[in-house]
């Protein structure tokens, strides 16, 4: 294990937020805000403590391996939660603990979007920027993260994608990632600006326009307002939000493939097909119960409708309905949509739409074999077999994934939580969702909630972002075995 380089990694990393702290910085600074000496103290802070890490251990040299990354990844995102929580501290205000304010940039790192913030439009704006650009960081993140990396140390069945992944085709990480990056993020960056734009001339402000771009590329969906997107009560900004919450759902190396590539096979890809149709089935569903009961108007359903199923199914977490109102059917297809999640190689959370194609296949083949037990019959995903490996892989994640579930939640029901708030709660933290049912509910915030609550939520928000065995493997003794 390769510590001394690991170090001044982080050190690197933890220079590059000081950098990012800049930002919220100029933003106080052009508002006039009471927040510049909070993100001056923050950047110097930061600043100052990297530095010093990478100069203690700049001499370390080397690349890293499979181990190494994982290690590397834990720590880095670990680490950037409370580095960005640092602000939050400073400040104050509804920020009244440490516990508050890790909550808040967990969420905010790992595109979750729960809040512990009652009144988001009291904050200042130096606050309100650092938390969207917390979201746009992770988002960032995750997209190389979950195209680059766990493809290639084969997480969680992640090594389908590993033949997809441009760049060159070393076999070492740093390399591959570093060209992987920069060609993802330019897509990246490239849909946040014509989101930006859209939404400017639709009537928000630029400061509401660049924040909600950032939040909804991400996935992530911290808002500017109380109320989420229903605070604009607009159907123009509504449906370009939603285009917007798919896009950042899907499967990035189908952006890099159709926008940069220019190859229109991208849009046979299977997982694509399945995802819309996942999508266009729940918006029907949740249009027909809604409407009548809850809306009057087929295109008032069908606008609200649509836009709670992509923002729950892409796991951005916008709001411009309290669908705590709808009803049981409504709940029960939402936390389907909130386990589920988004594509593998997207910003989204949950378990994935290839995962949860391979388990339903799966479970399928093993009723067919148990009728014609000498068949051959193999697993396959748009054409390709799926290794048995990578089968037992998946599995193991939806396990790890139900066995986390059940036991958070019982440790959160044991603080003196109900049942419907802990486990929903426990859900929307694992898939990085951020409303859940209950007291979590989109109408609410997590504020209410005890302290042990908290820091198990922010923990699932951080390992459910991390694919669960990024997490987990460092807690065996095999993984720091020389």
């Amino acid at each position: 294990m390769k510590f001394p380089l690991i170090l001044k990694t982080l050190g690197s990393l933890t220079i590059l937020i000081s950098f990012a702290l800049l930002v919220p910085l100029a933003t106080s600074l052009y508002y006039q805000g009471p927040d510049v000496s909070v993100f001056c103290y923050s950047a110097a802070g930061c600043f100052s403590a990297g530095v010093l890490m990478y100069l203690c251990f700049r001499k370390a040299e080397g690349q890293l391996r499979n181990r190494d990354a994982l290690l590397l990844v834990s720590l880095g995102w670990v680490g950037m939660t409370v580095v960005g929580s640092i602000p939050y501290m400073i400040y104050g205000g509804p920020f009244t603990s440490f516990i508050d304010a890790w909550f808040e940039s967990s969420s905010g790192f790992t595109t979750t979007g729960a809040s512990i913030v009652s009144d988001i439009e009291s904050l200042p704006h130096g606050v309100l920027i650092w938390r969207s650009f917390t979201q746009y960081l992770g988002g960032m993140g995750i997209i190389v993260l979950s195209v680059a990396i766990l493809p290639l140390i084969g997480v969680g069945g992640m090594e389908l994608y590993r033949a997809e992944v441009p760049g060159p085709t070393s076999e070492k990480i740093s390399a591959r990632v570093g060209e992987t990056a920069r060609i993802l993020w330019i897509v990246y960056l490239a849909f946040g600006t014509i989101e930006t734009i859209l939404l400017y001339l639709s009537g928000m402000t630029l400061f509401d326009a660049v924040n909600h771009s950032m939040t909804t590329m991400s996935t992530g969906g911290f808002s500017t307002k109380n109320a989420s997107v229903a605070g604009f009560n607009s159907v123009l900004i509504d449906w370009i939000i939603t285009l917007f919450m798919f896009f950042g759902g899907l499967n990035f190396l189908l952006h890099y493939r159709f926008f940069v590539r220019r190859d229109p096979g991208a849009l046979g890809d299977w997982e694509l097909k399945h995802f819309t149709l996942l999508v266009l089935s729940s918006i029907l569903l949740l249009t027909v119960y809604v409407w009548g009961s809850s809306y009057p108007t087929f295109p008032e359903a069908l606008r609200y409708a649509s836009f709670q199923a992509v923002s729950i199914v892409t796991t951005t977490g916008f709001a411009t309905a309290d669908y705590v109102l709808w009803g049981p059917f409504a709940h029960s297809l939402l936390l389907v949509l909130m386990i589920i999640g988004g594509c593998a190689g997207s910003t989204a959370g949950g378990i994935k739409c290839v995962r949860a194609a391979v388990l339903l296949k799966q479970g399928y083949r093993e009723l067919y074999l148990t009728i014609h037990r000498k068949a051959v019959f193999p697993l396959k995903l748009g054409g390709m077999t799926v290794p048995a490996n990578v089968i037992s892989a998946i599995f193991g994640f939806f396990f790890l994934y139900i066995f986390i579930l059940v036991l958070t939640g019982f440790f959160i029901t044991a603080s003196g939580v109900d049942m419907v708030t802990a486990f929903s709660g426990v859900i929307s933290s694992l898939s990085n969702i951020g409303p859940g049912l209950g007291e979590v509910g989109p109408a609410l915030n997590y504020s209410g909630l005890p302290a042990l609550a908290k820091v198990l939520l922010s923990a699932c928000m951080i390992i459910g972002r991390l694919e669960i065995f990024t997490i987990l493997v460092l807690f065996t003794s095999e993984f720091w075995e020389t």
